[in-house]
């Protein structure tokens, strides 16, 4: 079986030292304490930020690895590599599980698109059934890619069909299309003897899906973003994202960082590339800020598995790396930003999946950064950006890994995946940004960034 993650060996550990009681994970109030201040499990966060409630695993996703969220009409969706789970998060004090899917293939990362549901599978299993097994991707017969859920009746979610990719689908970006919703598929790690996913591999997989035959889903393209073989770390995309109001999207590929012109979906161009030999290992993810004229990059430095929150480390490496964008669409690195809180040595830690928290005149967002918690960051000066506010849990109690995956804001409140302790929901009480609670929010795939309303 391919594993392209060092963190799924990390996570195991975390999984078989996690299951403490969700009161164990929350005790005490933590005020103004972080990092190396924190014991075991204890909750640190700034004095702007509640805690509101944590949902651990349960059923058949228990001890899997939870991973990303989507959003649509009040509802959660929330990828883990046992499956996924569905909240009602109308209330957000009190979410309520509205599904549970049992549907095993790493890392299931996922998106929502009117009464469709995409998963990515990136772990080469036996069949493309939700009761697989692993199996190698030496074997032709193998399977990875993409799998698509109708949620018409989001109670009980429908398989209804794959689409195999090459490499698999580490994940995948939306982008819609008229009539069809286009998944950019993103996967790496190619091996001569893997049949399926053959080197270079310096490609994306694009998947059209007919809105009204999403059974008909099919690959129509597989463009080479690098025909030059792209620089000495690129095998792929790790995550794209899509700006379609500007016909734009970024991607963290690697080695690379690229804005690409999706004005025809089918057949990206590369139209900038930036590289950082100096401070960026892997270029894993991308956000553009509201207004579509900056995008912050994310270095997974480690591959989610290290702990690179500390002094030796330092603040520009497994770092966020800012950059403006000019009007012709070319990059122009600013600075780093890193969370300033170290951690112990024995938590992995480093930028990860965050989404921005929409506020007029102003650049905010919040993000996941593995066992360093949640940060609130504010780079509306693109060369000073700063933490504005934090939620964290201490080290596990016998070493291991975990942390937050993903943490995204919507209608007002963040919600978080962590690796291992549940479902977080979060509300940051910064008067400056209470605005954003009320800009319209139905369906949010984070990656498919839209076009807020800020007033």
């Amino acid at each position: 079986m391919r594993v392209r993650r060092l963190v799924a060996s990390v996570f195991a550990a975390a999984v078989a030292v996690g299951g403490a009681s969700a009161a164990s994970a929350s005790a005490g109030d933590g005020v103004g304490k972080s990092g190396t201040e924190l014991g075991p499990y204890e909750i640190g966060r700034s004095a702007n930020v509640q805690h509101l409630k944590n949902i651990q695993q349960s059923g058949p996703l228990t001890g899997g690895t939870g991973t990303d969220i989507a959003f649509q009409d009040g509802k959660a969706f929330v990828g883990n590599y046992n499956g996924f789970v569905v909240y009602d998060v109308s209330n957000p004090a009190e979410p309520t599980m509205v599904a549970q899917v049992n549907c095993p293939g790493s890392q299931n990362d996922i998106s929502v698109y009117g009464t469709l549901l995409f998963l990515s599978t990136d772990s080469s299993r036996s069949d493309d059934s939700c009761s697989s097994t692993a199996q190698s991707a030496a074997i032709k017969e193998s399977w990875e890619g993409i799998k698509i859920f109708d949620i018409s009746d989001v109670a009980n979610p429908r398989y209804i069909k794959s689409v195999e990719t090459d490499c698999g689908s580490h994940t995948h970006t939306v982008v819609p299309g008229g009539k069809s919703v286009y998944l950019y598929v993103s996967s790496y790690s190619p091996r001569a003897e893997f049949p399926d996913c053959q080197p270079p591999h310096d490609s994306i997989s694009i998947v059209d899906v007919p809105i009204a035959a999403p059974t008909t889903a099919k690959v129509v393209a597989t463009p080479n973003l690098f025909p030059d073989g792209g620089y000495t770390n690129t095998t792929g995309c790790h995550d794209i994202t899509a700006f379609p109001a500007k016909k734009i999207a970024a991607g963290a590929c690697m080695g690379d960082g690229i804005i690409m012109d999706i004005s025809d979906p089918v057949s990206p161009k590369v139209i900038d590339r930036v590289t950082d030999t100096q401070n960026f290992a892997f270029w894993h993810s991308a956000t553009f800020n509201t207004k579509g004229t900056k995008v912050v990059f994310t270095d997974e430095l480690g591959g989610g598995g290290a702990a690179t929150c500390n002094a030796k480390i330092g603040p520009t490496r497994g770092a966020n790396g800012i950059y403006d964008l000019s009007a012709d669409n070319k990059l122009t690195f600013r600075s780093y930003y890193k969370i300033p809180r170290h951690q112990f040595d024995s938590e992995n830690c480093v930028a990860h999946n965050g989404s921005l928290i929409p506020v007029k005149g102003r650049d905010v967002m919040v993000q996941s950064w593995y066992m360093g918690g949640t940060s609130f960051w504010d780079f509306t000066d693109s060369d000073n950006p700063r933490e504005i506010g934090y939620f964290e849990r201490g080290p596990m109690p016998n070493g291991g890994g975990g942390g937050t995956w993903s943490s995204y804001f919507y209608r007002g409140n963040v919600y978080s995946s962590d690796i291992g302790q549940g479902f977080d929901v979060l509300d940051i009480t910064d008067p400056s940004l209470k605005k954003a609670d009320q800009v319209p929010m139905d369906e949010l795939n984070v990656q498919s960034q839209p076009v807020y309303d800020v007033g």
